[in-house]
C-alpha cells in the first residue's frame, strides 16, 4: 500500500468514526465537535487526518464550520422525512390519529430498549428532564411542561442505543414535537386531573426505564400513548 493510500484510509477511518457519533446519537446536532487536537489523540492519528475527515463531512452538510467559534453538527440527517409533514398536519387533524398510533408502535419499543440498554448518563438525563417536568407542574407552566414532555421523548429515544430507532425518531422529531406540545399544551388546559394523570404517567414511564424493567417501560408508554389517543378522541382536540 502506498503511503497515500494509507493516509486516505485513515481519513476514511476517522470519517466512519465521527459518522456513527452522529449515528449513535453521541455527538446530536447543534453540539461542537471536539478541537482537531482531541480528535486526533482520540484517534491516533495526525491533525490533517482530522481536518480532511471533518472537510469530508462538511461537504455532506452534515457538520459547518462556525469562524472563531469551532466545528458543529447540522440537523441534516432530521431533515430527510419530516419536511412535509408540518404543514400536512396542520391541514389534515385527522392525521393526528395516525401519528398517535405511529407513536405507540415506535415509542413503545424505545421505551422497552431504553430500559434495557440506558447507562448512568442516559438515567441523569431522564431523571434531569423528569425532574423539570415536575417543576413545571408545579408552577403552573403548561408551555413549559408541554416541552419538557417532548424533550424527555426524545431523551428515551437516545437512551435506546439503537441507531435505527433513533434515527427513525429523530428524522421525525420536529413533528413528533409539536404534536406532542400540541397535545400536551391542550390537554393540561382542558382538566386538571388529565394534566396530573400524565405526569403520573410519565413518572410511570421513567421508572420503569431508569429501574432497567424493559416490560413495564413498554407498556407503561404505551398505556400513555392511548390515554393521549382517548382523550384526543373525545374532545377533538389536536
Amino acid at each position: 500500500m502506498t503511503a497515500m493510500a494509507q493516509v486516505q484510509g485513515r481519513v476514511e477511518e476517522v470519517m466512519r468514526l465521527l459518522e456513527k457519533a452522529l449515528l449513535e446519537g453521541s455527538l446530536p446536532p447543534g453540539s461542537r465537535l471536539p478541537s482537531e487536537r482531541a480528535l486526533a489523540e482520540q484517534y491516533a492519528v495526525s491533525r490533517n487526518t482530522v481536518r480532511e475527515a471533518v472537510q469530508r463531512l462538511a461537504a455532506r452538510g452534515l457538520v459547518r464550520s462556525r469562524p472563531g467559534a469551532g466545528v458543529y453538527v447540522t440537523d441534516q440527517l432530521r431533515t430527510g422525512i419530516a419536511s412535509p409533514w408540518g404543514q400536512l398536519v396542520a391541514d389534515h387533524p385527522a392525521l393526528r390519529d395516525d401519528i398517535l398510533e405511529f407513536r405507540r408502535v415506535l415509542e413503545g419499543a424505545t421505551a422497552y430498549f431504553a430500559a434495557m440498554r440506558a447507562d448512568d448518563d442516559d438515567v441523569e438525563r431522564i431523571g434531569a428532564l423528569m425532574d423539570q417536568l415536575e417543576q413545571a407542574r408545579r408552577d403552573e407552566d403548561m408551555a413549559a411542561e408541554a416541552a419538557a414532555d417532548a424533550k424527555l421523548h426524545e431523551a428515551i429515544a437516545l437512551a435506546s442505543h439503537n441507531s435505527m430507532f433513533l434515527h427513525l425518531h429523530a428524522s421525525i422529531i420536529g413533528m413528533l414535537r409539536e404534536h406532542i406540545t400540541l397535545n400536551g399544551t391542550g390537554m393540561r388546559r382542558q382538566d386538571e386531573k388529565v394534566s396530573a394523570q400524565l405526569l403520573e404517567q410519565h413518572r410511570v414511564v421513567c421508572d420503569a426505564i431508569r429501574g432497567h424493567r424493559p416490560e413495564e417501560a413498554r407498556t407503561a408508554m404505551q398505556g400513555h400513548i392511548d390515554y393521549v389517543r382517548s382523550q384526543v378522541a373525545s374532545n377533538g382536540d389536536g
